[in-house]
Parts: C-alpha cells; sequence; structure tokens
C-alpha cells in the first residue's frame, strides 16, 4: 500500500492517489486531479496545470480538472494539462506517454494507447484504444484518432483516422497488421480489410462495434466543433 513519491515533487490542490504509484524526481501534479494505482511518473511529469487557450490564455481553471487510471508510465518532461471547454483531460488504463509528449485540454486517451516522443496533441482530441502516435507526430483540434491505428513519425494528423489504419502522408491508408495482430483480431482480417482498403463495414461482430465507437467519436467531435463556433 501506499506510494513512492520523490521529495523533490510537488503536489498541491486536491489530489488523489491510488495506491503504488511512483513519483519521480521534481514531478509537479496540481489538483483537482485523480489517479489510480500503479502509476509510473517519471521525472519532471507536468499534470494538472491550466490548458493553454488562446482565447483565453488565463482563464480560470479551478473547476477543471485531469482523470487518469491506472498501470500508465508517463515519462520525463511529458504533460497533461486540465481541461478547458469540457471541463476534464483523461487518460485510461495502460497508457504509454514517452519523453515529451503534450497531452492538451481536454483530450482523451483510451486505454492502451501509445504516444512515443514529441508527440503533440491539440486541444480536444480523441486517442482511442490501441491507437499508437509514431515519432514527433501531431493531432489537430478536435481529430478522433480511431482504435488500434498508427500515425506515421512526423506527420500531422488534421483528418480523423480511421481504426485499424496506417496513416502515412501521401499514401492511401493501409492496415496496421501490428495492431490487429497484439490486440487479438487476427481472425476478423477479412473484415478488418474490407473496411480499411475498401471502405465497407461488416453487418455485425467485434469490427463493427470499433467502427460504431469511433463513428459515435467522430460525430461528437464534429457537434462540440460547431457548438465552440
Amino acid at each position: 500500500m501506499g506510494n513512492d513519491i520523490h521529495p523533490t515533487a510537488v503536489i498541491e490542490g486536491d489530489v488523489q492517489l491510488g495506491d503504488h504509484n511512483t513519483i519521480g524526481p521534481f514531478c509537479h501534479l496540481r489538483g483537482p486531479l485523480v489517479m489510480g494505482d500503479d502509476n509510473l511518473l517519471s521525472s519532471h511529469v507536468c499534470i494538472g496545470l491550466p490548458g493553454q487557450d488562446t482565447r483565453n490564455p488565463r482563464y480560470d481553471d479551478s473547476d477543471k480538472r485531469v482523470a487518469i487510471g491506472n498501470r500508465n508510465t508517463i515519462r520525463e518532461f511529458a504533460s497533461v494539462q486540465k481541461g478547458c471547454y469540457e471541463d476534464v483531460t483523461t487518460i485510461g488504463d495502460d497508457v504509454f506517454l514517452m519523453q515529451s509528449v503534450h497531452v492538451p485540454h481536454d483530450a482523451q486517451l483510451e486505454d492502451h494507447v501509445v504516444l512515443t516522443p514529441m508527440v503533440a496533441l491539440a486541444g480536444l482530441v480523441r486517442v482511442l484504444r490501441g491507437a499508437n502516435l509514431a515519432l514527433g507526430s501531431g493531432v489537430v483540434q478536435d481529430v478522433v484518432v480511431g482504435q488500434y491505428s498508427i500515425v506515421a513519425a512526423g506527420a500531422v494528423a488534421r483528418r480523423h483516422v480511421r481504426p485499424f489504419t496506417r496513416s502515412i502522408p501521401g499514401k492511401p491508408d493501409s492496415i496496421n497488421h501490428y495492431a490487429v495482430e497484439k490486440f487479438g483480431f487476427a481472425e476478423h482480417a477479412t473484415d478488418i480489410a474490407a473496411y480499411v482498403l475498401e471502405g465497407r463495414t461488416p453487418a455485425r461482430g467485434p469490427v463493427r462495434d470499433v467502427v460504431e465507437h469511433y463513428e459515435t467519436t467522430v460525430r461528437d467531435r464534429e457537434r462540440s466543433r460547431e457548438r465552440r463556433g
């Protein structure tokens, strides 16, 4: 039980930690923040500062928050900022944020997401289960990165990225075979190929469930953008 918190770490406000978390040297945690169990924060990780909003750079963040699940690894110089428009920034379970990753206001990262070094997300993005953003890539506001997809190193995702795809600038979408195998979808390879390569969604089954969740999230992001003007 308990947590391993380095003496140089700064924890301020309403910060609720579960058990077996490691908070490394010079980390800064600011509440309201809820964190689950077995999370590892390396050195100089910053969680819970206000989002960087050009419309209101010094907005009142007192009722905005961050929620983080379990078994996440957050490496040195990564930042996770508070909500701005939608109250909360969330990270699920088993997420890996590598060195110098930026998770902005109102972002939501589902379980098993991987953001490699120097990935930068813009506000209000959604990164769905099992997605991987390669070295130095970026995502613009309100874009949805679909489940089990990968965005190429150095690329910028300006449009929604469909599930199971490899998104490489200037090339047609192809199948992210690595994720298909890793997450147990190999037996559904025919349905995945039909969806990724031909745009046909299966009538039933787990691939359809994945696509429906992705499409629901896309509609939510588009409505959010319309409300903000």
